[in-house]
């Protein structure tokens, strides 16, 4: 296991996943193919039970429970009060099946009523289960959230989840290495979430095909672990196989102390371990790109894709002045779908609804930033204002400090954790032709439901135009992932 200290082989001037890779390589298959030792698997309702019933199907057993874990966090209702039913149609059979299957496979469930239920990608590091230089992977996109920690995290399909959980491994076609250098210092209001759509707004969603983004500099370094976990979030929608922060004293001590985290002679071995998880100086990246972190503004997206975003302040780009003919008129349907012109500001544009949560931005710090924007004021008028927190530890804690009843009083409602409206399943939506600015990381047509217009930004961003009734910035300082 990833607790236990694990010896670097002797090897050229390596870069991390060049370590990470040989650290949890079990065999080479050849042609860039590795068999790799999976250190954990996380499940959850929407495909654990579709996973669990395959392998039991197959008359197959977990090689060992002790490493896969279960959430309700997909489907389940994030109304107070909430239990089994959902607004999704059938989204009871899922939560009933899946408890039913990880019963029966004898691995860790956090329940629906769980004191520890919460999204999948902020329960398993705030529980210590992903660990610094840990293999994680689970059938949703957004498991390079954990590459925060210094974990190598990928999303996979329920087939590959069933392999996992069957022998403890998993065939991986080893990706091209990308470092993305963020030098310089973050200007005030500046957060993570802008850092990481200002990258995918100069790069393309596809600039990260085919590569394992490491994100490096000294405006990474600064980062907190859970705004280095929003950076890694979006690595997917780069169209990156993962994305990662090299583990420092940071990470080790946000893990300490937490419950699946090594403790005692372990945690210093571990320690020791984790030290060693660095890109050497002279190594050599298949690509490398560097950005100017000074130079990031509060950024929102303006189309149907993270790459379709500018900082707030600058007006909607004409199609007509891109060279590429499939891009031109992406961005065309794009204006088409979300209601806007060429040229237009979006600085001062109306909106209906208002959206803090998600695996991207749900966590302590960022209600604590929201919520310091919020305090003493009020939602606009005709705005439907939303706060779900990413795990129920996240929630007792905000209930502790008193952010619930700042988000209470400015006009926001004050939810269970859950995925919620991140995206739609059937369930929940703010409506067709609603136009929503939200901290969640996909702004797909559809995304937050049929016809629904999402703008993604910080959740400071979010906070600020929820009171002022249009899309803006904030006005001062916050901290923020």
């Amino acid at each position: 296991m990833a607790a236990r200290r694990r010896m670097l082989p002797e090897m050229m001037a390596s870069t991390l996943l060049d370590k990470l890779w040989a650290l949890h390589c079990v065999a080479d298959l050849g042609d860039g193919e590795s068999l790799l030792n999976i250190d954990r698997v996380f499940l959850h309702e929407r495909t654990g039970s579709i996973a669990l019933q395959g392998l039991a199907d197959a008359g197959r057993s977990l090689r060992d429970p002790g490493r896969v874990f279960c959430t309700m966090d997909h489907i389940v209702d994030t109304y107070p009060g909430r239990g089994d039913e959902t607004a999704m149609p059938s989204g009871r059979d899922f939560i009933v099946a899946t408890r039913a299957a990880a019963r029966e496979a004898g691995i860790r469930l956090f329940d629906v009523r769980d004191p520890q239920q919460g999204i999948v990608h902020v329960i398993s590091p705030e529980l210590g289960i992903a660990l610094p230089g840990s293999t994680v992977v689970c059938p949703d996109s957004h498991t390079c959230t954990l590459g925060g920690l210094g974990a190598l995290a990928w999303g996979i399909g329920s087939t590959e989840a069933e392999h996992a959980m069957a022998t403890g491994t998993l065939r991986v076609r080893k990706p091209r290495s990308l470092r993305v250098t963020f030098d310089g210092e973050l200007a005030p209001g500046v957060t993570a979430k802008d850092m990481i759509l200002h990258l995918i707004g100069r790069e393309g969603a596809g600039g990260g095909a085919g590569h394992a983004v490491e994100f490096a500099g000294n405006a990474v370094r600064a980062l907190p672990v859970e705004a280095r976990m929003t950076l890694c979030n979006m690595a997917v929608e780069f169209s990156a196989f993962t994305g990662f922060v090299a583990p420092d004293a940071t990470a080790a001590a946000y893990v300490e102390g937490r419950e699946y985290a090594p403790a005692g002679s372990e945690l210093a071995l571990a320690r020791a371990h984790w030290r060693e998880l660095f890109s050497d100086d002279d190594a050599r990246f298949d690509r490398e790109l560097v950005i100017d972190a000074s130079a990031i503004a509060p950024t929102v997206t303006w189309g149907t894709s993270p790459e379709h975003c500018l900082p707030i302040g600058e007006p909607v780009p004409d199609p007509a002045s891109e060279a590429d003919p499939a891009r031109r008129e992406g961005m065309r349907k794009a204006l088409g779908y979300m209601g806007l012109a060429p040229g237009q500001q979006l600085a001062g544009l109306p909106i209906d609804g208002a959206f803090i949560g998600s695996c991207t931005n749900s966590r302590l710090s960022d209600l604590r930033a929201a919520a310091d924007l919020l305090r003493g004021k009020r939602v606009a008028p005709g705005v439907a204002a939303v706060c779900v927190p990413g795990s129920t530890s996240v929630k007792r804690a905000a209930e502790a400090e008193g952010i619930d009843r700042v988000f209470r009083d400015a006009g926001f409602s004050w939810r269970e954790a859950g995925c919620s409206m991140c995206f739609y399943a059937g369930g929940e939506t703010f409506g067709a032709g609603k136009r929503v600015i939200s901290s969640t990381n996909r702004n797909f047509e559809g995304r937050q439901g049929p016809g629904t217009r999402t703008h993604l930004a910080s959740p400071v961003t979010v906070a600020a135009s929820a009171v002022a009734g249009h899309i803006t910035r904030a006005e001062r300082r916050v901290e923020a992932a």
